[in-house]
């Protein structure tokens, strides 16, 4: 019966016509003509103005490469508008679903060759800085015998970088717990811890890192206190980070044990745990889970911040580079520092990315 009365309405049913893909697919040609010819231009000028032979090399090379990539645009976006002229053509000829999926394919296509564009330019908007006026910008900030020739130092003195932020994140992570458990504190009898935690998060979440370093750094050695005078600029460093970060990992923890529904709370409390108990063996285990990934984010931006401790004199990477760049007049070491850490940090910052992504999953 179902079948009957489908059969006598569907004539009298009109499949609505596929997106308009045409005027997209042109643009997406459009574009890549235009920014092929900004390609070759830009190509052409840095030829002209290069003339160490190392640099004309490159120029070759990389004119040839960005070619290559201008054609592989190029057939993407003749692809988009053959399959729009497809689309048109099957509308034509009443086959409309197929229509559809040839004019979505059109404009996916057209969007990858837009996408590609932009991506394209910038790449070579890049290299034409770097190589404009015979590569002055290079041989400032890329010149790879000086790079090579600070890396070893520049690398031993990272490790300074790397051993304050491992052994500040220790510390950090107790303190800034102890913060965050100290401002949830319940009852009257938590409140002047609670407004002393406050007041600490407060100060020190307002206050600039590097201030805090410096203040750390000099004010220390200068109040000549007995042992403390004399400990070494790492140290003081150390210190300085910690009080620093526990105010912002203090808020990550109270953020992720507030996110603990109070029936967790209240069925803890009615098995007759107590509110440390609670805490310790129901509360936490559970918050920490959920603050790992802004956890690794503050331990990120920690990392990089330890090329603030300089200012004191401590012999980072940041300060191995600047002696180098003092004695050459060229800004290639600080480019390894600055590798230095991307190569440090972006791993941690994939790892981030993918529990968050984890997280959304299970979610």
């Amino acid at each position: 019966m179902a079948v009957a009365v489908l059969s006598e309405i569907a004539p009298t049913l009109s499949l609505s016509p596929p997106k308009p893909s045409k005027r997209l697919a042109y643009g997406a040609l459009v574009a890549t003509i235009a920014a092929s010819v900004f390609v070759i231009l830009v190509n052409q000028s840095c030829l002209r103005q290069a003339t160490d032979p190392g640099l004309i090399q490159f120029c070759r090379i990389f004119s040839l490469l960005s070619i290559f990539g201008c054609i592989g645009v190029l057939y993407v976006a003749l692809t988009a508008v053959r399959a729009s002229w497809k689309s048109d053509a099957l509308v034509n000829s009443g086959l409309v679903l197929d229509a559809r999926a040839s004019s979505e394919k059109a404009r996916q296509e057209a969007y990858v060759a837009l996408g590609l564009c932009a991506a394209l330019l910038l790449i070579v908007s890049i290299a034409g800085i770097v190589t404009m006026s015979n590569g002055t910008v290079q041989k400032t900030f890329l010149k790879f015998d000086l790079m090579w020739m600070s890396l070893g130092d520049v690398a031993k003195a990272f490790l300074v970088n790397v051993f304050m932020a491992l052994v500040a994140q220790v510390f950090i992570m107790v303190f800034g717990l102890a913060l965050a458990v100290a401002r949830m504190l319940p009852g009257r009898a938590g409140a002047p811890i609670r407004f002393l935690a406050i007041g600490y998060i407060d100060l020190f979440r307002a206050v600039p890192a590097i201030i805090v370093i410096y203040i750390i750094g000099f004010g220390l050695p200068l109040s000549k206190i007995s042992y403390v005078s004399q400990l070494p600029p790492v140290v003081f460093a150390i210190i300085a980070l910690t009080a620093t970060y526990s105010a912002y990992v203090a808020e990550t923890f109270r953020s992720g044990i507030e996110s603990i529904h109070p029936s967790q709370w209240s069925a803890a409390r009615s098995l007759g745990l107590s509110y440390a108990e609670t805490l310790r063996y129901v509360i936490l285990p559970q918050a920490i889970r959920n603050v790992i990934p802004p956890l690794l984010s503050s331990f990120i931006g920690l990392q990089k911040d330890t090329a603030l401790v300089n200012i004191i004199g401590t012999m980072d990477a940041f300060n191995q580079a600047k002696y180098y760049a003092n004695i050459s007049f060229n800004l290639s070491s600080v480019t390894v520092v600055a590798i230095l850490f991307f190569i440090f940090t972006i791993p941690q910052t994939r790892l981030v990315d993918h529990l968050l992504a984890s997280r959304s999953r299970k979610g």
